[in-house]
């Protein structure tokens, strides 16, 4: 079992994704295995009268091994391994905190007022150019273009300003979930893996779960 932590934050979900591991021509036993990166999805078994829940590859479910061979795990399995992640991070105590600080500092970007302050401005001194240019009859698409440009370049620091938010809140709340749950053992529990988890993907021999923080457990 490997713990790792990563600095990058990827694009968080709503909801957990299980998917499956990629990858094409893998040969186990004179076997070709397929494995197509879909989510998985609950489905149900019952095998000889023996019902039980488990998460299988969609791409598998609509076609079959054909489509994909990515392995079924049950849902007692796989609730364990996301239980084990859980308490993995929490063994991690302190150093963990100290990592989760660092993909903090990693994330938080200086204030970006000034530039967007001399874009308005530059903004500003542009339309009224366009205005004397219109009223001329003075061609002015050059500085509408320009315009737009700066409009955009201000839209693309404000919405790296939000990710980066995001991403700092998303730590905070796994290192909030570390001090309080310190020396505990969880057992698997649903509304903690939708606050924390971006997605647990299910490989051949281990599932490794990536939290929205950007640790990752491989269990």
């Amino acid at each position: 079992m490997r713990l790792s932590a990563v600095s990058g934050v990827g694009g968080s979900k709503s909801l957990p994704l299980f998917a499956p591991e990629t990858g094409v021509g893998l040969r186990v036993e004179k076997r070709s295995f397929k494995r197509c990166g879909d989510i998985y999805r609950r489905t149900y078994w019952n095998n000889r009268g023996k019902k039980s829940t488990v998460w299988r590859c969609v791409t598998r479910l609509e076609e079959g091994p054909k489509g994909c061979t990515s392995r079924t795990i049950s849902e007692e399995d796989l609730h364990t391994a996301v239980a084990e992640a859980f308490n993995q991070v929490l063994c991690g105590g302190e150093s963990m905190i100290a990592i989760l600080r660092e993909n903090i500092e990693s994330v938080v970007c200086e204030s970006n007022e000034q530039a967007i302050a001399n874009i308005d401005k530059e903004m500003e001194e542009k339309q009224m150019e366009l205005i004397s240019y219109a009223n001329s009859g003075k061609d002015y698409e050059n500085l509408a273009d320009e315009i737009q440009a700066l409009s955009e370049r201000k839209q693309t620091i404000l919405t790296e300003e939000a990710e980066s938010q995001g991403e700092q809140d998303r730590i905070i709340e796994m290192m909030e979930f570390i001090e309080k749950h310190a020396d505990q053992s969880l057992d698997y529990d649903e509304e903690l893996v939708r606050l924390l988890v971006e997605k647990t993907t299910i490989f051949e021999n281990n599932v490794v779960v990536r939290f929205k923080s950007g640790i990752e457990v491989e269990v």
